[in-house]
């Protein structure tokens, strides 16, 4: 009789986990409070573990603000003991995009002494990154540190990728010092907040000394490798890593993230045909066809507009239309912009319609300041000036500072004292302490021989204790 009955419950929880599983899959909310109802009322709910914790994973994958008491009630009946079903919590808060539901469990779960491992350190420094709150970062990690939990490379890496996101770069070495045994991992964490940073000399010190501490070179260490060649103009050693990918990696071609990087390297130190080398025949290595999606022809895009050569740009872009790639946000801004530097005022505004009429692309900050310099550098002062008040009006997309520098610059260049005196005022009221502002407007009262007004800003300058920024460059310098 109760092997009958044993099996009879086995077969119970059996379907009750394959309707869990479909009705999270489909995110029937209601089915699921539903089964919860009936799982309290018959008593089923507390005669297995994989049943409760199934519930808990249902509830977290369909949870919105709507149904957070349906969880709540659930989780009433927590066996404290077991940190399990707390896992499950925290792990399907952060994937749904509730950081401080998993914080908070968190906490409940040192509050009433639920063993908390590896599993819920890395979820709790997960969702503490994704609130950007390193305050309570910090209190994990001298939790990690009392308890031996640094000695586990999983929790020192979310350590180190928390304290790198939230620009605490110092503290994220400090940490991958302190891990006993390091991976790639967490080198990678740490390169990835020197990158992220501008440190190019911390990442490349990072870079040379990860063979000392045998940790093998993935491809995001690769690709952060020719972002940091990149951002130090460092040809010779971006060539090196080139030529080591060559070697090291067979499928190169089918790695758009490495091609992309790979291109932005070339493009930023000046080897424009090199980038399109690059471009064009790393995807015929293995004699297949070249892997082309819309982040390779927007890296090519960037480094032709990077290096000025904008008719190429806009070749490149019709190119691309007629391969059928659907064109990005990015994409546009280099466009835009390479129009204006060609003085084809018509065809910039096109792009910039065509975003919304033909791609249902949404125009940002950048495109807006790519449209306002198109029109400055073509004259059209008049109509920069309305498309900005427009702006103001609408309050979709406020001008910002370089918007204004823009059109005070072409104000200066064309003769227009009234629309720069209103470009300079608009500047200010956004950066007050902005002396370019203040250098441009006093080159256009000059141009119309208005020294008093020369003289008040020089008096305002002095006052203020402003001074104009000294423009600075540099090259590599081989030994």
């Amino acid at each position: 009789m109760s092997n009958i009955f044993s099996s009879h419950v086995s077969q119970t929880f059996d379907s009750v986990a394959q309707f869990l599983d479909h009705s999270y899959q489909t995110k029937n909310v209601i089915a699921i409070k539903k089964l919860h109802a009936r799982l309290l009322r018959t008593g089923l709910l507390f005669f297995s573990l994989n049943i409760h914790s199934r519930l808990i994973f249902a509830c977290t994958t369909c949870i919105n603000k709507n149904n957070l008491q349906t969880l709540t009630n659930c989780c009433k009946f927590l066996n404290p003991i077991n940190p399990l079903p707390f896992n499950l919590l925290l792990s399907n808060f952060c994937r749904n995009g509730f950081p401080l539901l998993a914080l908070k469990t968190c906490s409940l779960m040192h509050i009433t002494s639920v063993s908390l491992d590896t599993y819920a350190w890395c979820s709790s420094l997960k969702a503490s990154s994704s609130m950007e709150d390193v305050n309570f970062g910090k209190q994990i990690h001298a939790h990690v540190t009392k308890s031996g939990w640094l000695s586990s490379v999983f929790v020192g890496s979310a350590l180190i990728d928390l304290y790198a996101k939230s620009s605490f770069v110092g503290h994220a070495a400090m940490v991958f010092d302190e891990i006993p045994v390091k991976n790639t991992v967490c080198a990678n964490a740490l390169l990835s907040g020197y990158v992220e940073g501008k440190l190019w000399d911390q990442g490349i010190k990072l870079l040379r000394n990860m063979p000392c501490l045998s940790l093998d070179y993935d491809h995001f260490t690769l690709a952060a490798m020719l972002r940091t060649c990149a951002g130090l103009s460092a040809i010779e050693l971006g060539r090196q890593v080139h030529a080591y990918l060559t070697r090291k990696i067979n499928d190169l071609g089918n790695d758009v993230f490495l091609q992309s990087s790979l291109i932005e390297m070339y493009g930023k130190c000046g080897f424009v045909e090199k980038a399109l080398q690059v471009f064009n025949l790393e995807g015929y290595k293995l004699g297949g066809k070249v892997n082309r999606d819309i982040v390779l022809w927007t890296s090519m895009l960037g480094a032709y507009g990077r290096n000025g050569h904008f008719n190429k740009v806009i070749e490149l872009y019709k190119e691309m239309l007629k391969e059928g790639i659907t064109p990005d946000e990015v994409a546009y801004v280099t466009v835009i912009s390479a129009c204006g530097h060609t003085g084809q005022l018509q065809l910039g505004i096109e792009y910039f319609k065509s975003m919304s009429l033909d791609f249902n692309l949404n125009p940002g900050m950048e495109h807006y300041s790519s449209v306002i310099d198109l029109l400055c550098r073509a004259g059209e002062l008049d109509k920069a000036w309305k498309l900005m008040n427009e702006m103001l009006t609408k309050g979709q997309v406020n001008p910002c500072i370089s918007m204004w520098g823009a059109l005070l610059s072409a104000c200066e260049e064309h003769g227009n004292i009234e629309i720069g005196k209103l470009a300079a005022q608009e500047a200010l009221k956004l950066e007050p302490q902005n002396a370019g502002i203040y250098v441009m407007l006093s080159n256009l009262y000059a141009r119309f021989d208005m020294w008093d007004e020369i003289g008040q800003l020089r008096e305002i300058i002095k006052d203020r204790g402003l001074k104009k920024d000294v423009g600075c460059s540099w090259i590599e310098v081989t030994r």
